[in-house]
């Protein structure tokens, strides 16, 4: 299924740059900007190609019938955001009981205009002692990039402007709607 996967990116013009660290059992994959449902299936087109072993966060209600079943099976998690729910804990605590575990997580948490990012992508990443792995979906140059895996310091504020840098001028499907 991977050449498929990698036939179907080629086919519609894109590339991947960088790569999922196959070699780290755990991490949480940053993936942006998220302006779009088609960022989805673009997803999962480079998971299957570059046969990564990662799991997603969605809303709770892409999880509920008809289609529930398929977004499970998918490798989806689902996260009720009407609520709190310790959240990051949860997540940390999974991340603990594993011995390999990879999770993609937007930081916008929605396809709508936001101004800054949500932190728990970050907070998870410190809380399991887990590096961080940035990948830009850049619409404009039909590219899939990764960085290298960093892992959260003690200055939060110096670690999102390296977040912010990176994702700094990407062009999502629907760039009007990405972060600024």
């Amino acid at each position: 299924m991977h050449r498929v996967s990698a036939w179907l990116l080629k086919l519609f013009g894109w590339k991947i740059l960088g790569d999922f660290p196959l070699v780290q059992k755990k991490y949480v994959v940053v993936v942006a900007p998220h302006t779009s449902n088609w960022d989805f299936p673009l997803g999962l087109l480079v998971r299957s190609a570059r046969r990564a072993k990662t799991v997603f966060i969605g809303k709770h209600t892409l999880f509920q019938f008809p289609y529930g079943f398929i977004f499970r099976w998918l490798g989806g998690y689902p996260v009720d955001r009407r609520k709190s729910h310790n959240f990051v804990e949860s997540v940390v605590k999974i991340f603990d009981s594993k011995e390999e575990f990879t999770i993609v997580i937007s930081p916008e948490g929605t396809r709508r205009k936001v101004e800054k990012f949500k932190t728990g992508f970050y907070y998870i990443a410190k809380g399991a002692d887990i590096p961080l792995v940035l990948c830009k979906f850049d619409w404009g140059n039909k590219e899939v990039v990764f960085d290298k895996p960093f892992y959260t310091t003690d200055d939060e504020k110096k670690d999102f402007e390296r977040i912010y840098a990176y994702f700094k001028g990407v062009k999502g499907k629907n760039p009007e709607l990405g972060v600024d």
